[in-house]
């Protein structure tokens, strides 16, 4: 609330540090909560649906908190309270209580694999409201509009860059998880197929952004395009195809 209300507000420099701090405060929250979820369970508490909803929505608030140090953009902090408000929500729609794990997940590769991914997944996720935020701040040709155009874009570009590296990592030592698992690195598993379709929708980013030197709308749009592959990853995979990764949907 504090954030939305920073949108509408002259003082925004006081509102601003505000809306901060709550979201500090719920990256505490939600860290405590994981750690003694993790002791209790005796387990990383990324195991099923709603152990990663919580890991995405604390990935997500804590990944904008350090770009918060160099890059202060208001509609930004909004929009990622927003976004881990409707994660955590969707979170609670599904069983919370600890679960044992399925043999598949009795590896020490879990903690890894999980974390990396979801810092990945919490990069892009603000690519994406950066990029949605893009596209309303060209809409206007002042000055003001123009400047906040422009740090949303560098904000896309970074976090992009910073996803990407996470979600090459997570796949890397996914594939090494795999192997040990079940005798094979690459099996072209729904979540495996759909996690290359992601990565090569970001490798194009990266490469058009860097290689050819694309700006404005057209990279915009490829940062949506990548994040609605990620939810399809993360999401839709569990409940619309069978595969090996059909336990988190659990």
């Amino acid at each position: 609330m504090l954030a939305t209300a920073n949108l509408f507000t002259r003082d925004r420099k006081r509102l601003a540090g505000w809306a901060t701090v709550v979201l500090a405060a719920g990256a505490i929250a939600q860290t405590s909560y994981l750690a003694l979820r993790w002791v209790a369970a005796g387990r990383a508490p990324f195991s099923d649906m709603f152990e990663s909803l919580v890991l995405f929505a604390w990935a997500v608030v804590v990944i904008y908190l350090a770009l918060q140090v160099r890059h202060k953009v208001p509609i930004l902090g909004a929009a990622t309270a927003l976004v881990a408000v409707l994660v955590l929500a969707y979170a609670s729609t599904f069983e919370s209580k600890i679960q044992p794990l399925m043999p598949a997940l009795r590896s020490n590769w879990l903690t890894f694999h999980v974390f990396t991914c979801f810092l990945g997944y919490g990069g892009v996720a603000l690519a994406f409201v950066s990029s949605l935020a893009y596209f309303l701040a060209v809409r206007g040709n002042t000055p003001a509009r123009q400047e906040l155009a422009n740090a949303l874009e560098l904000i896309t570009e970074k976090t992009i860059s910073f996803g990407f590296l996470f979600i090459t990592v997570g796949i890397i030592s996914g594939a090494v998880w795999a192997n040990s698992a079940w005798g094979t690195y690459w099996s072209w598993d729904p979540k495996e197929t759909w996690s290359l379709i992601t990565w090569f929708i970001y490798a194009v980013f990266l490469h058009c952004r860097f290689m050819r030197g694309w700006r404005g709308k057209r990279a915009a749009w490829i940062s949506v395009l990548g994040f609605l592959s990620v939810v399809f990853t993360y999401i839709g995979v569990n409940f619309l195809l069978s595969g090996l990764h059909s336990y988190a949907a659990k």
